[in-house]
């Protein structure tokens, strides 16, 4: 039997707030989830800020440790895995962070940030092929000519030149899974499509498997049109599937919701099409989680079952899984 690449079973992430005179309170930021994630694979992980996105982003990277439930790696549980199996993992498990100013040490050059990972691994020997690496990894991202970089410190790259390097250091030791956080959303419109043109051919040409976080459905689906979706809501996912088939054919009352809040370069079409009569727009706190369905108190579609029993994650079909009393 094949094992997946990546595979999450029944993880939780709970962060304790307060505590200094008061009671302890505990937030739920990832709520019970399992997903996998296979070899070349491309996961687009999307949702409202705060959902629990990026803490599930660490949870796969082994970042974060879960309060409840594993996280395997070719079936091993990251958590119980000897010294020399957890190098390896990360070391084939690398992130592309949101913001490339907080990415890359300001007090190094591009090449001492592309050398540390190179050296670490031992996948140059030396400071000469070190060098020859480095250029070819710039190379490769589009930053031509390389040397013109290598000596260069953050400071006097441009946001875009500096997302490049992020991504040419987590691709230097060849990695198998890649999370990409919010990795174009600090960028300006006119870079996003090249970055995102620039991770698929490298997802390609690497063969490595991907999650990709974002808010932006747009974004979602110009990353994973050959991949699939998840949509999550305050910590839980509430929809899975091919990233076509759930934005044509949405399944949950969210996943609609954030769909039609899209906007369209139309002012006809904008004004005809309206939002769904959403109960409440407000998102509840995490500190305060509805009984039952997260999602009742905003459902245009609830009913007592939703605010008394959490509906069941129900596989649909063999690509399609959502989490609503409807179905």
């Amino acid at each position: 039997m094949v094992k997946s690449l990546i595979s999450v079973k029944n993880v939780s992430k709970l962060f304790e707030i307060g505590g200094f005179f008061g009671r302890k309170k505990y937030v739920c930021a990832v709520d019970n989830v399992s997903l996998s994630i296979e070899d070349g694979d491309t996961l687009v992980l999307i949702g409202e800020s705060g959902c629990g996105k990026s803490t599930l982003g660490r949870l796969t990277l082994a970042l974060l440790k879960p309060t409840f439930g594993q996280v395997l790696f070719r079936g091993k549980d990251v958590w119980r895995m000897s010294k020399l199996e957890f190098r390896e993992f990360r070391r084939n498990a690398q992130i592309i962070q949101q913001n490339p100013y907080d990415a890359l040490n300001p007090m190094r050059t591009v090449f001492q940030s592309l050398v540390a990972p190179l050296t670490h691994y031992k996948i140059a020997r030396d400071r000469k092929e070190a060098w020859e690496k480095s250029v070819s990894l710039l190379e490769s991202v589009g930053l031509i000519p390389p040397d013109d970089f290598l000596e260069r410190y953050p400071s006097r790259l441009s946001g875009g030149q500096m997302q490049r390097v992020a991504i040419a250091r987590a691709i230097s030791v060849n990695p198998k899974f890649l999370v990409a956080d919010e990795a174009v959303s600090m960028l300006d419109a006119s870079l996003r499509i090249e970055i995102l043109d620039l991770l698929l051919d490298l997802k390609d040409k690497h063969n490595m498997a991907c999650l990709f976080i974002t808010h932006d459905f747009g974004v979602a689906r110009y990353f994973g049109r050959r991949g699939r979706v998840a949509v999550m809501y305050l910590g839980s996912l509430v929809e899975i599937g091919p990233i076509d088939d759930v934005i044509l054919d949405p399944l949950h009352p969210y996943t609609k919701a954030l769909i039609a809040s899209v906007p369209i370069p139309d002012p006809k079409l904008t004004r005809s099409k309206g939002l769904p009569s959403l109960r409440s727009l407000e998102v509840p706190s995490l500190t305060q989680v509805p009984s039952g369905c997260k999602f009742h108190p905003r459902c245009p579609h609830a009913e007592s079952i939703c605010v008394e029993e959490a509906p069941e994650f129900k596989k649909l079909s063999m690509k399609r899984a959502v989490a609503c009393h409807l179905y």
